[in-house]
C-alpha cells in the first residue's frame, strides 16, 4: 500500500466518482490513476467501488471505511511533512483561508497585512464561499482555517473559536421612504423589496426565523454571496439591503444610509475553525493569536487536547473580552459588539 495510492482514492471520491476530474486535479493521467486503484483493491482484496460498467456510482462499504482510515492517514503525512519543516527552521509555507466574501473584504485585509509583515515567508490563499463550503474545504483539507459566520453545526466536524459578535444593518437611497424613520419594524422592512445574502432566509436561519415569528413574509427578490454585489442592487433602487454592518463604510458607501437594525434581528458570531488534528505549524499559532481575542498558544492547545471541548463558546468565555475588533475600527464601536458574553 502506498500513500500515493491512498491519495488517487481519496481524488476519485472527492472528484465525485469522477477519474478524468481526479487526475486532471493531480496533474497525473487517467490510466495511472486507474491502475494504481486496482493495485490497492487486489492488495487488500475487496472491492472499493459500485461499479457500473466503467463508471464508478459510489462506494462500497467497504470502500467508505478505507476512504475515512485514507483521510487520517493522508492528513499526518502532511502533518509530518509541517513538523519537520518547523523543527528545521522553515520559515516558508501556505496559510490556506476558506471564508466569506464580508470577512474577506471588510475583516481581513488589515489583520493579513499584518500577519505578512511578520511572516514574509508565509504565502496567503483565501477561498471564498458560502458558510457550509468553507467549512467542507477545511474538513477535506483543502484549507487550514475557515472563518464565517454560519451555523455552528456546519463547524460540528470542526474545533471552532468565537471571534467577534456583529449586526445587521439595512440600506437604503436617502430617498427612501424608510430612511425617514427612526424606529424600524419588520412590517416595515416587508413592505418592500428585500436583497439579502444568499442562503440568509433558508427556513433555518435567523432572518427567516425573525420574521416567521412575528407572522410575517418577507418579500425577498434578489440574493447574493457579495455584499458589494447587494450595494450595487440597492443602488439601482431595486430593493432595501441588508447586510453584515461592517460592509458598510460611511464615507465609501455616502450614497446611501444605514439603518440599525440590532432590535429586528439576533447578533451573529463570526467563528474560526479547523481540524482538531491539523499539525498548527509556530505561523498558524500566531494567525490564530491575531484573530481571537485573547488567545495564547497554550490556551488553544489546552482545548485541542480537551475531548470534551469540541467548540468555541466554552473557550470563549475564559477569554477578556475587548472593546472592538482590531480591524472594524470606528464602525465597529457603533454596529457591532466586542468580547464574548456566550
Amino acid at each position: 500500500m502506498k500513500l500515493q495510492q491512498l491519495r488517487y482514492l481519496v481524488a476519485i471520491v472527492d472528484s465525485g466518482m469522477n477519474i478524468t476530474a481526479a487526475s486532471q486535479t493531480l496533474f497525473t493521467s487517467q490510466p495511472g490513476i486507474s491502475k494504481q486503484v486496482k493495485m490497492l483493491e487486489d492488495e487488500l482484496s475487496l472491492s472499493l467501488f459500485v461499479r457500473k460498467g466503467k463508471s464508478l456510482e459510489g462506494l462500497t462499504e467497504a470502500g467508505k471505511e478505507v476512504v475515512r482510515r485514507a483521510r487520517k492517514i493522508l492528513n499526518e503525512a502532511e502533518n509530518i511533512r509541517s513538523m519537520s519543516k518547523e523543527l528545521s527552521g522553515q520559515m516558508q509555507g501556505e496559510l490556506v483561508l476558506a471564508t466569506t466574501h464580508t470577512q474577506a473584504r471588510y475583516v481581513l485585509p488589515d489583520l493579513l497585512e499584518g500577519f505578512q509583515r511578520k511572516f514574509p515567508g508565509i504565502s496567503v490563499k483565501l477561498h471564498q464561499g458560502t458558510s457550509d463550503q468553507i467549512s467542507r474545504q477545511v474538513q477535506n483539507q483543502e484549507a487550514d482555517f475557515a472563518i464565517a459566520s454560519g451555523q455552528n453545526e456546519l463547524f460540528e466536524d470542526l474545533l471552532t473559536l468565537p471571534i467577534y459578535h456583529w449586526e445587521r444593518t439595512i440600506l437604503v437611497l436617502p430617498e427612501h421612504p424608510l430612511a425617514s424613520l427612526t424606529k424600524l419594524t419588520l412590517a416595515d422592512l416587508a413592505t418592500y423589496p428585500i436583497i439579502s445574502y444568499t442562503h440568509s432566509f433558508d427556513d433555518d436561519s435567523d432572518q427567516a426565523t425573525a420574521f416567521e415569528k412575528a407572522g410575517i413574509r418577507p418579500n425577498v427578490v434578489f440574493s447574493a454571496e457579495d455584499p458589494d454585489v447587494i450595494k450595487t442592487y440597492v443602488r439601482k433602487d431595486m430593493g432595501i439591503g441588508i447586510v453584515a454592518c461592517m460592509a458598510y463604510d460611511q464615507e465609501r458607501d455616502s450614497d446611501l444610509v444605514a439603518l440599525d437594525a440590532t432590535r429586528l434581528f439576533p447578533s451573529c458570531t463570526t467563528w474560526i475553525g479547523f481540524r482538531k488534528d491539523r499539525f498548527l505549524r509556530d505561523y498558524m499559532y500566531s494567525f490564530l493569536e491575531l484573530m481571537v481575542p485573547g488567545a495564547e498558544r497554550q490556551k488553544i492547545d489546552d482545548i485541542i487536547s480537551d475531548p470534551d471541548n469540541k467548540t468555541g463558546p466554552a473557550y470563549g468565555k475564559s477569554l477578556a473580552p475587548v472593546n472592538h475588533h482590531p480591524n472594524i475600527g470606528n464602525q465597529y464601536s457603533t454596529c457591532c459588539n466586542g468580547g464574548f458574553n456566550l
